[in-house]
């Protein structure tokens, strides 16, 4: 059972989309209540804003199961991400406008859990941290993309109001170099196409905080897209336009990852 699709590039990026699967499976299905069964939090059509991305050179890693299986970006423990803030888990029992993903005492025990991290999530970071040092090992460093996205807006139970349309975390600034994150700004500055901020409700999850480890030549971006930059929220269709509009942007701001990669100056 492949958990997981990796496109193995040549170039010192790779694409991690830890939260684009839509998958779950039949039996697990039948325990969640309805409005969960079709994966309303997924990061929507997200590999396919991103096709791009293998054209730079770059690896792209994606789950094909849904993050109410298991959620690829948080660690293991389940330690919150964001203490004193709603969010939700490695095996998530809330959806994000705070409604239950089970119906009423199907909820996974710890036995399960346990079982779905075996089989859906160390399969996922062990994919990942192996193209990572296969990248590393040939350019001697690699930068990591998150790739990620969300409702915008009309999600209280995670943030108020309206979600920037660009979400840059670099684990405040500990995921990354200075200079990196410096040019990563620049470019989102120098567009006056999108809102964005760098840092603020969504610093970065697991993954970013994880792997980022610059002394050792490995850099880690998380970029949270509100869904409205690219498609229809309330459809839930993906939106060409929309989406071709925003694309020169993302690949600007992959192609200074590139450089970051290829060139400790940029990096």
């Amino acid at each position: 059972m492949d958990s997981y699709r990796l496109h193995r590039g040549s170039a010192p990026l790779l694409l991690s989309l830890p939260h684009d699967g839509s998958e779950i499976p039949v039996a697990l299905a039948e325990r969640m209540a309805g409005p969960a069964r079709t994966a309303p939090d997924t990061d929507w059509h997200v590999s396919r804003l991103y096709d791009f991305a293998r054209a730079l050179g770059a690896s792209v890693l994606v789950p094909r199961y849904s993050r109410y299986v298991v959620d690829l970006n948080r660690p293991e423990d389940d330690t919150s991400l964001y203490p004193g803030q709603n969010t939700t888990g490695l095996c998530p029992t809330t959806r994000f406008d705070g409604g239950p993903v089970y119906l009423e005492g199907q909820q996974p025990g710890k036995a399960e859990i346990a079982t779905r991290i075996e089989r859906y999530w160390r399969p996922y970071h062990d994919a990942l941290r192996g193209e990572l040092e296969r990248l590393r090992g040939g350019h001697g460093r690699v930068v990591l993309w998150e790739g990620h996205s969300i409702r915008g807006s009309d999600l209280p139970f995670l943030f108020e109001g309206r979600l920037p349309d660009l979400n840059l975390g670099t684990a405040a600034g500990a995921s990354c170099t200075p200079a990196l994150q410096q040019r990563l700004e620049q470019v989102l500055a120098g567009q006056d196409d999108y809102d964005w901020v760098a840092n603020g409700r969504f610093k970065g999850g697991h993954i970013t905080r994880h792997y980022g480890d610059p002394a050792r030549g490995i850099q880690a971006v998380q970029m949270e897209t509100s869904q409205r930059c690219y498609m229809d929220e309330g459809s839930g269709e993906f939106d060409p336009a929309r989406a071709a509009r925003l694309q020169p942007l993302l690949r600007r701001l992959l192609e200074v990852c590139l450089d970051a990669g290829q060139s400790p100056a940029a990096g």
